[in-house]
């Protein structure tokens, strides 16, 4: 691949530098240069943890489905993303993961890299649904290892309250899968001890899970005192901002999640997400019949423009959506703008509009929201 240039604030690791980032697939050098940059931001993909769709697919109904939303993601400055499953019939979830699998072998390098899955259910208690469907089960090693190995589950939402979930936490994290709290009614005892067991992470903090209250604390309530890490929904529906406030007090590696589904994208109307049917108005994403709110139509480029309305200066938006997801997952070569790294970048102007995004090195020819 020809080295390409980009000139501007560039962020790395380290910080700001004013200057220009040489790359080919991969970052080669960054120097810092005396005169004045042009007034852009270049900034490093962003890595979506949690996505269930796009565009109008939906993660389960496999590979097509899956290629199409993490194409509209990539638009949006989402360069890698956790294809995320629902709860559903073990036949239903095998589909998916299969669907997902063939994603990951066969790249498409107009989308957004597919790392792995977040599978979200349905291990999750039927007293914290929220838009999931009342299909869970009770997990065992020998299903999330037959799983497993049809496709890479790096994260799964556990309702560690249930049955023997407890004593599979240290099982899960041996197979290298990040196990985190979520759909759960579980206790602020539970939860600690989930978190003494190897949980590492909150699946939608405040979300489907239990409030905090001062003598009894809940889920939400062991996130605030022990989390490193939390993912939470940045789209202003899903939670107050004085919670998000408080979390960000709280949990030094809080990052943003979109929480996508198929709405994301799309003019108002119905969608599928999973065996649901969802209605978008407003931006906002519901069950048809109203009663829970349904996954998001959050994009990565609006999140990161959130969290800068919320106080955050540019930086700490741009951590938040990069560099603490994939450090979370571990990824040392993706997340940062760094030589040795992807060249996964994406540019921002001074009013914070997606401009450019290059994904291994590549500039997608289209950036932003795609036109109706």
């Amino acid at each position: 691949m020809t080295r390409q240039k980009l000139a501007g604030r560039i962020l790395t690791p380290q910080g700001w530098i004013s200057g220009s980032v040489e790359f080919g697939e991969q970052v080669i050098c960054i120097s810092e240069e005396q005169r004045p940059a042009p007034g852009c931001y270049i900034l490093p993909g962003f890595v979506d943890l949690h996505v269930h769709g796009g565009a109008g697919s939906d993660v389960m109904q496999g590979a097509q489905a899956v290629a199409t939303m993490a194409r509209m993601h990539a638009r949006h400055g989402t360069t890698a993303m956790l294809a995320t499953t629902m709860t559903a019939h073990t036949a239903d979830i095998e589909k998916a993961l299969h669907g997902i699998a063939r994603t990951i072998e066969t790249p498409d390098a107009s989308a957004a890299r597919i790392l792995g899955v977040h599978l979200e259910g349905p291990f999750i208690s039927h007293l914290r649904l929220g838009a999931q469907p009342a299909l869970v089960q009770e997990a065992s090693i020998a299903l999330v290892q037959r799983w497993h190995q049809i496709a890479p589950i790096r994260i799964l939402t556990l309702a560690s309250e249930l049955g023997a979930h407890l004593s599979l936490i240290p099982q899960l994290s041996a197979l290298g899968i990040r196990v985190q709290l979520g759909h759960s009614a579980g206790t602020y005892e539970d939860a600690a001890a989930a978190i003494e067991a190897g949980a590492s992470g909150f699946t939608h903090l405040f979300n489907g899970m239990t409030g905090f209250q001062h003598r009894e604390p809940g889920i939400a309530g062991a996130a605030l005192a022990h989390a490193t890490y939390a993912e939470l929904i940045p789209d202003f529906q899903h939670v107050h901002t004085g919670a998000i406030r408080a979390a960000l007090r709280a949990i030094p590696k809080l990052y943003g999640v979109t929480d996508a589904t198929a709405a994301a994208g799309m003019p108002d109307g119905e969608y599928d997400l999973g065996s649901q049917r969802v209605m978008k108005c407003f931006g906002c994403v519901r069950l048809v019949d109203g009663s829970s709110l349904a996954g998001s139509a959050l994009t990565m480029d609006q999140a990161f423009r959130n969290w800068v309305a919320l106080g955050l200066d540019v930086a700490d938006a741009s951590d938040r959506l990069s560099r603490f997801p994939a450090d979370y997952l571990r990824l040392t070569d993706q997340g940062r703008v760094e030589p040795g790294c992807r060249a996964d970048i994406v540019v921002f102007n001074q009013d914070l509009q997606l401009q450019s995004v290059y994904l291994n090195g590549r500039c997608l020819e289209q950036a932003g929201p795609p036109k109706h």
